[in-house]
C-alpha cells in the first residue's frame, strides 16, 4: 500500500515593495510603546539598513483584486521608523522595502501580529555579554557600543565586566547554577582563580549572598576610603603597579585596594619624607607613623606657637576696617529692606577683620631646636601634625638635689620644668639654715644649730601649720590643687610641702583607644589649660589664688580625673579600688550607655559564638537568638551588632552592680531590654535570606583575634 505524500509547505514569497505603497494595519496587535523608541530604531535602522523584512498583505478592492497597495500587521514599529527616515529626507519615499507577502491568508492578520511578537525570543543575558565583548576586541570603546545599541557607556562596561568572570562560572550561569546578582558579585576581582577558590567555598554552603561573595574577595584588601588609601591616593599607587578592585554594579567608594603590603610600603615612603620636610623646619626631631598609641605624648613638656605681633600699620589698618564695619552694620539694622550690597560689604569687610585676627603663628626658633613633632594620618587620610613636644632627656633642666631620678615624672605626662638653683644644705622658711659646704662659724662665736634641732623644730611648725591649713578650707583646696598641677603639668617640680602624689595610667596597650571621644575630650580638656598655665613653676601659686572659684574647680576636677583608674587587670585584684569605682559613678549617674559605648562588630567579634548568642538574648529575648544561633561567626557578629543597636545591653566589666543584678533576675524581662521591648516579646527581624539559612553550626568558626579559648579570655 503506497504511503499518502506529505503535504509540502510553501512559503509566502519576498517582495520588494515601495515604501509609499505600503500602510501600517490596524490589526497590529501592538498598542502600547515599550522597548526601545521609534526614534532610535529610525538611527538603527539608518546605521545598518533593514535586517528583518515588514510582514504585508495585499489590499483588495470588492471583487477580490489586488489594490497595488499593501497594508503592514506585523512590523509596524519598523515601518513607522523607515517613515521618520523619510522626513529626514535620509530615505527615498518610493524606496523598495524588503516584504514577506501573505496572499493566501490561512491566518488572521491579527494572529500573524501576535505571533510575531509572542515567537521572538529575548536574548540571553550572557550572549549580550559576550556580544559586547566581541565587539570590543573588534576595537569599539565602551562609548561606541554603547551610542550604537542606546546604552550608557557605564552599562557597556559593566556587560565587559561581567563577561570577563571566569568562563568555569559563566558556564554556571548559563545552566541556571549561578544567579546574575552573583556573577555581578565575582565580578569585582579579575583574578579567575580566586573566583573559582571562592565558589569552591560557597558551593556547598548556605550563604550564597552577593555581599558575602563580595567580603571573601576582598578580604586582604584595603577599601579606598580607608585614611592610607586616601593619603597614598590612587594615583600614586597605580603608578606603583597597584590594582584597584572596582564595582561596577554598586556604590564602592572607590573600591578595594588589592596589595595591602604595597600601600604600607607606600604609606610609610610618604610619611619619611613629609616628616623630615617639617623637621627641616628647625625641630630636633620628627617621629611618623600610620597611627601613635594613646598617650604617647606622655612625659613630655609642650610649648605652643605664639601669633605674630601686629605692627602699627596692621593695627591702624585693622581699626579702621573694624569703624567701618560698625557704622555700616549700625545703619543696615535701621533699614526697613535688605540689600545685597550691604551684606556683600558686610561679609567682605568680616573676611578682612578675620584675616587680620587669624594672622600666622610661629615657634621660637630657640625652642624649636629644643622640641620635636608627632606626624601621623588623621582619620580623614589628611596629614596631622602634632608639633612642640620636649622630652625629658632635652629638657634644660638644674638638679634641685630633692628629686630621686627613679621617681621623676609625675602623672599624665609633667610638661614644664622646674627653675630652682641649686641647694645642700637646710632651707626654712627660704633662708639657709645649716649649710655645710661653709666654716663652722667659729670665728664669729656662733655655732650652726644642731640637725636633730632643726628637725624638732619644723616638725612642731609643720604640726601648727596642719592645724591651721585645717582650719581654712578654702586655701587647703589650693594646696592641694598646687601640688596636683605640679605633678600633672609640670616636670622636675617637687615645690610643695604636701606629700600627696599622684598617678595615671596611659593604657597605651589599647588599640584605637586615641580615636575614642572620650580620649579626645581629655586631650582637649588638657591643652587648654597647658596653654592657660605659666611657664614657670614658681608662678603656679599665685595663679592659682588668682582664679575664680569655678576655674579652679575644674581645674581640679581634670587633675583628679586623670588618676581614675577602673581597669580589671588579671595580675592585680583591686577588689576594693574597683568597688569604689563603681560607687564613684553611681554617685555621678554615670552610665556606658549615655557615653556613647555601643556593640561593635569588632567588639563581639572578639567573643565566642556562645557569648554572642547571650549578649542577644539578653537583650532581645530567646527567640531573636535563635535568628542567627546557625550562622558562622563572623555573620553572626554582624547581625548581633544590627539586633543589639538600641537595646542598651552592656557587657559584664561595664554594667554597675545594679545593673548585673538586673540581668541575673530572669529571662523572662532581659536586664537591658526596654519595658516595651519586654513586654512586646517579639523576636527582631532578619532578612530573609538569612532567616532562611539551615543549621552551618558545624562549620569552623571564622575567628577574629585568635582561637576561641583566647576570645573567650579576653572578654572575661
Amino acid at each position: 500500500m503506497a504511503k499518502n505524500a506529505i503535504q509540502k509547505i510553501a512559503m509566502n514569497a519576498a517582495e520588494n515593495i515601495p515604501y509609499d505603497k505600503l500602510m501600517l494595519s490596524q490589526k497590529n496587535v501592538r498598542r502600547i510603546k515599550d522597548g526601545v523608541s521609534i526614534e532610535q530604531l529610525a538611527e538603527d535602522i539608518g546605521r545598518r539598513k533593514l535586517i528583518q523584512s515588514l510582514n504585508v498583505r495585499p489590499v483588495l478592492e470588492g471583487e477580490g483584486e489586488e489594490t497595488g497597495t499593501f497594508e503592514v500587521p506585523a512590523g509596524g514599529r519598523r515601518y513607522l521608523a523607515l517613515g521618520i527616515l523619510i522626513k529626514q529626507k535620509r530615505l527615498a519615499k518610493n524606496e523598495p522595502i524588503p516584504c514577506i507577502v501573505n496572499r493566501g491568508q490561512e491566518t488572521s492578520a491579527e494572529e500573524d501580529s501576535l505571533a510575531e511578537n509572542l515567537r521572538r525570543a529575548d536574548l540571553h543575558p550572557l550572549d549580550q555579554f559576550r556580544a559586547f565583548k566581541t565587539l570590543s576586541d573588534q576595537g569599539l570603546d565602551p562609548d561606541e557600543i554603547g551610542a550604537r545599541f542606546f546604552v550608557s557607556p557605564a552599562t557597556v562596561r559593566q556587560r565587559l565586566r561581567l563577561a570577563s568572570v571566569s568562563p568555569k562560572l559563566l558556564d554556571l550561569y548559563e545552566k541556571d547554577e549561578i544567579r546574575l546578582e552573583q556573577l555581578m558579585a565575582f565580578s569585582i576581582s579579575d583574578d579567575h582563580a580566586r573566583q573559582e577558590q571562592v565558589w569552591e567555598r560557597i558551593s556547598s554552603s548556605h550563604m550564597q549572598e552577593p555581599y558575602y561573595i563580595r567580603r571573601l574577595l576582598t578580604e586582604t584588601t584595603v577599601r579606598a576610603d580607608d585614611r592610607r588609601a586616601v593619603y597614598v591616593g590612587a594615583d600614586a599607587y597605580e603608578a606603583a603597579g597597584g590594582v584597584i578592585l572596582r564595582d561596577l554594579f554598586e556604590q564602592d567608594s572607590g573600591g578595594w585596594y588589592q596589595d595591602a603590603a604595597l600601600l604600607e610600603q607606600l604609606v610609610f615612603d610618604r610619611l619619611k619624607v613629609d616628616a623630615d620636610a617639617i623637621r627641616a623646619e628647625g625641630w630636633k626631631w620628627a617621629e611618623a607613623a600610620i597611627s601613635f598609641p594613646y598617650g604617647h605624648t606622655s612625659g613630655m613638656r609642650r610649648i605652643y606657637a605664639e601669633a605674630q605681633e601686629l605692627s602699627a600699620e596692621e593695627i591702624a589698618r585693622y581699626d579702621a576696617l573694624k569703624a567701618e564695619y560698625d557704622k555700616l552694620d549700625a545703619d543696615y539694622a535701621k533699614a526697613e529692606d535688605a540689600d545685597e550690597a550691604i551684606e556683600a560689604k558686610l561679609d567682605q569687610l568680616g573676611s578682612d577683620l578675620d584675616a587680620i585676627d587669624d594672622r600666622p603663628q610661629s615657634y621660637d626658633p630657640a625652642q624649636k631646636a629644643t622640641a620635636g613633632v608627632f606626624v601621623t594620618l588623621a582619620a580623614n587620610g589628611k596629614l596631622q601634625v602634632d608639633a612642640g613636644f620636649v622630652r625629658s632627656e632635652d629638657e634644660p633642666r638644674t638638679e634641685t638635689g630633692d628629686v630621686d631620678e627613679g621617681e621623676e615624672g609625675g602623672a599624665a605626662g609633667g610638661t614644664r620644668s622646674n627653675g630652682d638653683d641649686d641647694c645642700d644644705g637646710v632651707v626654712v622658711n627660704g633662708k639657709l639654715v645649716n649649710d655645710a659646704s661653709g666654716d663652722d662659724g667659729e670665728d664669729d662665736g656662733i655655732k650652726p644649730l644642731p640637725d636633730r634641732l632643726v628637725f624638732d623644730l619644723t616638725a612642731q611648725r609643720t604640726l601648727a601649720l596642719r592645724n591651721a591649713l585645717a582650719g581654712d578650707v578654702d586655701i587647703a583646696f589650693v594646696a592641694a590643687l598646687h601640688a596636683f598641677v605640679l605633678q600633672v603639668f609640670y616636670r622636675f617640680a617637687p615645690d610643695t610641702c604636701l606629700e600627696i602624689s599622684l598617678k595615671s595610667a596611659s593604657f597605651s596597650q589599647v588599640d584605637g583607644l586615641a580615636e575614642t571621644s572620650w580620649a579626645k575630650e581629655i586631650a582637649e580638656r588638657h591643652e587648654a589649660w597647658d596653654r592657660d598655665l605659666p611657664d614657670e613653676a614658681e608662678a603656679l601659686w599665685d595663679f592659682l589664688l588668682g582664679l575664680d572659684e569655678a576655674s579652679r574647680k575644674a581645674l581640679f576636677a581634670h587633675c583628679i580625673s586623670l588618676t581614675l583608674n577602673a581597669v580589671v587587670e588579671p595580675w592585680n585584684r583591686r577588689v576594693k579600688a574597683l568597688d569604689h569605682a563603681d560607687v564613684l559613678a553611681r554617685s555621678l549617674q554615670f552610665d556606658m550607655v549615655d557615653a556613647g559605648w555601643t556593640p561593635t562588630v569588632e567588639f563581639l567579634g572578639r567573643l565566642t559564638k556562645a557569648r554572642i548568642l547571650q549578649a542577644v538574648r539578653e537583650a532581645r529575648g530567646a527567640d531573636s537568638a535563635q535568628l542567627i544561633d546557625h550562622m558562622k561567626k563572623d555573620i553572626m557578629a554582624r547581625e548581633a551588632a544590627r539586633l543589639l543597636e538600641g537595646s542598651n545591653w552592656l557587657p559584664e566589666p561595664l554594667r554597675l552592680e545594679v545593673d548585673q543584678v538586673a540581668a541575673d533576675a530572669g529571662d523572662a524581662v532581659p536586664g537591658n531590654m526596654s519595658d516595651e521591648a519586654a513586654l512586646d516579646g517579639d523576636a527582631a527581624e532578619l532578612p530573609a535570606f538569612l532567616a532562611d539559612d539551615a543549621d552551618q553550626s558545624s562549620d569552623k568558626p571564622v575567628t577574629f583575634d585568635g582561637d576561641e579559648t583566647d576570645q573567650l579570655q579576653a572578654a572575661e
